[in-house]
């Protein structure tokens, strides 16, 4: 009641926070909304944060920082964060890395397409990696500016294309250094988790499929969509060959990860306590019957191995050919999902907004996503509120635990939606499960720990709010039940451990209101 009355009174976030850290018990049901302003907080309102600020309670000592975004930074760098549920293995080794990887490998920068490419080099169009960064900084900060948002900051990219187009370009210009170096991306992903405190990343990475060409097993024929179960069929010879490869080549792989992190040494390095599974990703850019079978592909693998634990979509969501097969791919996901009902699905959907594409193309996706294609978690949702009947589609999401993966940061600087046009406030109002995670956070050049700032800081979370979106990422994983258990109560573990060391930061740091 408390709460929910200060929301129609339009209070500030911070008096907000401050008011719901004293009478948690009393406003559970209602979420905080509102602009950021400290007016008419008045003589009641200051006794109450003198109040809280005294009782030393997580909520309190984080309300003490909100005024301070590098104080929310300086607490949440450590906040233990759970999983990173929506994270792209490539997307998140920056690029100063992939840099270095190519040039391990003898590559080249090209200059007129931007790309890392393979040697030999070639005079006037390309030049080799080897000590560019020193030979050359100027144009080695040109090189990093072509495989990440900038060096600076996205507000020094070339101003004659879009972020979107930035972020999206992106990937095809380090292709070269990602595909030759699969096992250190991941390897980078571990040790990035853990410098973070995460302790668990579902990450977005297929297997390696290198080894004998199979390609000649795939039935080479026009699409015919009444007849999905006579291809899968006829797919059978492939699956049966593909399916240990990917499986023998993952071994190959995990025993090099733990290499490179050193997980044999004694005491073992933090990214080796990182716990890992894998979702593998149907790619939009691919023809129909390249999705259909990489989608036969990844259900078989997830059903056969635990270190697959769900199936996913990706790439552009405005890319013509998906815009026009969107709901062709969620009925091909459906029809799967008949036959592997145990498999999970998190699909991005509604990673739009108005103008870069018809409204009429924002009206169903998410639906879709999970009506159809019975989707556990959405990967964005951006678009929520322009579909058809969202009101109803919110209550369902929340109902049945259809969890919306939060990506703050990644939103604002490929569609520019930010503040006010974000929904995350909407997705908490209706009581969907959220989660914050990273998306490509090399490609961003940013973090999780920015994601956990952001929703501090511009939407007024209180701690205890962060707290149980660190806990849903454990909770609304694809971890079985058990492994599920095990990384929760390691979670309340460093749950303890960090909030008995938050007074001693603010006796060094000691932040009035």
């Amino acid at each position: 009641m408390l709460r929910c009355s200060l929301e129609a009174r339009g209070a500030p976030p911070l008096m907000k926070r401050l008011l719901v850290s004293g009478f948690m018990l009393l406003a559970t049901a209602c979420t905080t909304t509102g602009t950021d302003t400290r007016a008419a907080m008045g003589d009641a309102a200051s006794t109450v944060v003198s109040s809280l600020a005294d009782t030393g309670s997580p909520d309190a000592l984080f309300a003490r920082a909100s005024g301070s975004r590098a104080m929310l930074r300086l607490l949440l760098q450590t906040f233990p964060k759970g999983g990173d549920l929506h994270r792209h293995a490539g997307g998140t080794t920056y690029a100063e890395d992939f840099l270095a990887f190519a040039e391990d490998d003898g590559g080249c920068y090209v200059l007129a397409t931007r790309m890392l490419a393979a040697g030999p080099c070639e005079a006037g169009s390309s030049v080799p990696l080897e000590g560019l960064a020193l030979r050359d900084t100027n144009l080695y900060n040109q090189a990093i500016n072509a495989i990440s948002m900038g060096r600076h900051g996205p507000q020094y990219k070339d101003p004659s294309i879009s972020g979107h187009e930035q972020f999206f370009n992106s990937s095809p210009r380090r292709s070269f250094s990602e595909s030759r170096n699969r096992d250190e991306v991941i390897a980078d992903n571990l040790v990035i988790a853990a410098a973070e405190n995460t302790l668990y990343l579902e990450l977005m990475s297929n297997p390696d499929m290198s080894g004998p060409d199979l390609s000649a097993l795939v039935p080479k024929e026009t699409w015919n969509e009444a007849d999905m179960a006579g291809r899968l069929q006829r797919l059978q010879p492939y699956l049966a060959q593909a399916l240990p490869l990917a499986r023998n080549n993952t071994d190959t792989s995990d025993r090099r990860i733990a290499e490179l992190n050193g997980c044999a040494e004694i005491p073992q390095p933090a990214a080796c306590a990182v716990s890992l599974r894998y979702l593998i990703t149907v790619s939009r850019r691919a023809g129909i019957e390249e999705q259909f079978s990489s989608m036969a592909l990844a259900f078989a693998l997830v059903q056969a191995d635990p270190r697959y634990v769900g199936v996913n979509i990706a790439a552009p969501e405005d890319l013509p050919a998906a815009l026009r097969d969107y709901s062709l791919h969620m009925r091909m996901f459906a029809f799967f999902k008949q036959l592997y009902p145990a498999v999970q699905l998190s699909l991005h959907a509604g990673e739009l907004s108005l103008g870069l594409v018809p409204p009429r193309d924002l009206r169903f996706h998410i639906r879709e996503a999970v009506e159809i294609a019975g989707a556990s978690r959405i990967g964005h949702g951006i678009d929520i509120a322009y579909e058809d009947g969202a009101p109803e589609l919110l209550a369902r999401m929340a109902r049945d635990g259809v969890a919306v993966e939060i990506n703050l940061t990644s939103n604002d600087v490929i569609l520019g939606v930010k503040g006010k046009d974000h929904p995350l406030p909407l997705y908490m109002a209706a009581g969907v499960p959220v989660t914050l995670s990273s998306d490509d956070l090399g490609v961003s050049r940013a973090d999780l720990t920015e994601e956990y700032v952001r929703a501090a800081d511009e939407y007024g979370l209180t701690y205890s709010q962060l707290k149980q979106i660190s806990r849903n990422t454990l909770t609304y994983s694809f971890l079985a039940p058990d492994a599920k258990a095990r990384e929760l109560q390691r979670l309340e573990q460093a749950f303890a451990e960090y909030e008995s060391r938050l007074p001693a930061i603010f006796q060094t740091v000691p932040l009035g209101l």
